[in-house]
């Protein structure tokens, strides 16, 4: 279909028709591996997590359709706005925000927890789309225009280190390292990006706390302390070993159902998930993921004005860096950084970031022809 013709005259199911219902239908899938990983976690149950990530899911997927419906343009023009409105609930966060598991993250909205930070990667992305949308090579070689997207970045990220919240510090990082790569930018900057990390590694460890600590050490020789800062990753590997090829069958995870392993609803989900579904299931979940990462960028790439292509190949490297972030966390290949693995891990603000999130990349897609101009 000829998305031209969406202007003021171009009806409802006009543009309903558009939508990338392949992406919808591998969304809704992925969001069901959660719900039914979260009844086994409960023990065969739809309480407490599988009926509340329900619920969560079709508010969210409302929210996911409403916001691809909108042209492109819009967004463009709200870039900043939602870009401030996120960085004013980080400086709440740390005025009068939720204090749990010794981190003061969270807003308590009454009906959920808020956490800013999840939506503020969102709001990273898209500025820097708007930022980077008309940018010419000669921009792209300015010290000053790169800095000026750099500090976009890098303001936010001091807030959520504040709370202290390190692994989603990261992932802002990498998530805006990777729209300077979308966009262009030259080799020198990561370059200089690297060195400038690896000589602040000694600052960065001092300024690190304790259990900050205890995790790279924790990563480094797991084995040291198997029932002390070790347990959560040791356990974990057991669950993966034990499942083997085929895996322990739905609700016969004995690591999970016999709570050794830790936080099972959240960043270890997958873990519960290859238990008893083997290793084919494993792959499956993973073949779900890529399946979506390509559709995200191909979406991208047919977008034929620069901040579409920007925003919805932003927003899937984002996406997919929390997936392998957590993949990996939970084999032991990286320490634990608290990465929730999207749409399938229990948690209120993670599933609204992410189907804001997909309701962008569709809103790229439907309105791939619209001229997206700097007002």
């Amino acid at each position: 279909m000829d998305n031209t013709r969406f202007k003021s005259d171009a009806t409802f199911f006009d543009r309903l028709s558009s939508l990338n219902f392949g992406l919808v239908a591998l969304v809704s899938l992925l969001a069901g591996v959660g719900f039914v990983a979260l009844y086994s976690a409960a023990g065969g149950d739809f309480s407490p997590w599988a009926m509340r990530q329900m619920m969560r899911f079709g508010l969210g997927f409302f929210v996911m359709l409403f916001i691809a419906l909108i042209d492109v343009r819009y967004w463009f023009r709200l870039a900043w706005p939602i870009y401030i409105l996120g960085f004013g609930l980080l400086v709440i966060v740390e005025i009068m925000g939720q204090v749990g598991m010794g981190a003061q993250r969270w807003i308590n909205l009454g009906f959920m927890n808020l956490q800013p930070s999840e939506l503020m990667k969102i709001g990273v992305v898209m500025v820097l789309a708007r930022h980077f949308h008309n940018a010419s090579l000669q921009d792209m070689r300015h010290v000053r225009f790169l800095l000026s997207g750099a500090a976009m970045v890098l303001a936010p990220v001091a807030l959520v280190l504040l709370q202290p919240d390190l692994g989603t510090a990261l992932m802002t990082v990498m998530a805006g390292a990777a729209m300077f790569f979308l966009a262009g930018a030259p080799v020198w900057i990561f370059l200089g990006g690297f060195a400038i990390i690896g000589a602040a590694i000694p600052v960065i460890w001092h300024l690190m706390h304790d259990y900050q600590k205890q995790r790279v050490m924790t990563f480094l020789d797991p084995e040291s302390d198997p029932l002390g800062a070790g347990y959560h990753i040791m356990q974990s590997k057991i669950a993966l070993g034990s499942g083997g090829v085929e895996g322990k069958g739905f609700l016969q995870g004995s690591q999970s159902h016999l709570n050794f392993l830790p936080e099972k609803q959240t960043d270890f989900i997958f873990t519960l998930w290859a238990e008893e579904w083997g290793l084919f299931g494993g792959l499956f979940l993973l073949i779900l993921f890529g399946m979506v990462f390509g559709y995200g960028l191909w979406i991208g790439l047919r977008s034929r004005h620069n901040f579409g292509r920007l925003l919805a190949m932003g927003l899937t490297v984002n996406f997919s860096l929390y997936v392998f972030v957590n993949i990996a966390m939970v084999m032991g290949l990286i320490p634990v950084v608290g990465a929730p693995l999207p749409l399938v891990s229990y948690g209120g603000t993670a599933m609204l970031a992410a189907m804001i999130g997909f309701g962008l990349i569709m809103s790229c897609s439907v309105y791939r022809d619209s001229k997206v101009t700097r007002v």
